[in-house]
């Protein structure tokens, strides 16, 4: 893996050494260079789990992606600094109560003097990692965050609108990336997931974070969210003005 090229995709112009600062600023660039997008969904182009087509698509295509892709780079790259990387299956919460199934949300255990919740592939998440500390809320850029342990795992947690919300919930069972393969393949051609039914692509910004979601682009700013329908061809200049991302290059 190149790394000087990996660092330059993420902008990063930092320290290296394995440790807590470093982790916190290169998951912060990540999140700030790398979108969350599913668009090779929509064009019909097949996501595998491979770890050589994610720092390929991310860092030499300059494309984002979902949890797999976003998470299998950011593991790879953490690994090649020297930091121990546990990849993690988690399952997402839903709405009504229930959770996905297992390997249904990729997200990393980065183990220094104390463990540490990392994942660049939860779209509007945490945008520096989390201490694994159960109980105790983490607060960033005014937005609060917890880890507790129910019925024999960690579940993660985000205050909205004053109450707090499940996002998922994992053990520290370590995993490969083949083992995410079977949802990964289903994530992209169920009529049953998500992202069969919508493109998205999102990026967190320093005030806070712009979206396209089909066809309206959503921007928000200091918990201030605007929204407006575009057509095609202004979605296609967001694309590249915004996020990078010339779709007429693949």
């Amino acid at each position: 893996m190149d790394i000087f090229a990996y660092l330059d995709r993420i902008v990063y112009r930092g320290p290296r050494a394995a440790t807590i600062e470093t982790l916190k600023s290169l998951h912060r660039a990540h999140m700030f260079s790398v979108p969350f997008e599913n668009l090779d969904i929509g064009l019909g182009r097949t996501i595998v789990c491979d770890q050589a087509r994610f720092l390929h698509k991310i860092v030499d295509e300059h494309r984002g992606g979902f949890c797999y892709e976003l998470n299998g780079a950011f593991a790879a790259l953490l690994r090649a600094l020297d930091f121990r990387v546990t990849m993690l299956s988690a399952r997402v919460s839903h709405a009504d109560g229930r959770q996905g199934p297992d390997f249904d949300h990729m997200a990393l255990l980065v183990d220094l003097q104390q463990p540490w919740l990392a994942d660049v592939g939860f779209g509007d998440s945490f945008v520096e990692p989390l201490r694994l500390e159960p109980g105790v809320q983490q607060e960033q850029a005014s937005r609060l965050y917890r880890i507790d342990i129910r019925d024999g795992r960690y579940r993660y947690l985000s205050k909205i609108d004053g109450a707090w919300k499940d996002q998922y919930s994992f053990t520290l069972q370590p995993h490969r990336l083949p083992e995410f393969s079977a949802m990964c393949q289903y994530q992209q051609t169920s009529p049953d997931s998500h992202f069969t039914h919508n493109s998205i692509c999102s990026l967190a910004t320093a005030e806070g974070r712009v979206t396209l979601s089909g066809d309206k682009l959503i921007e928000t700013t200091k918990g201030r969210k605007r929204e407006r329908v575009i057509d095609e061809a202004e979605r296609h200049a967001i694309l590249s003005q915004r996020f990078g991302i010339r779709l007429s290059a693949f």
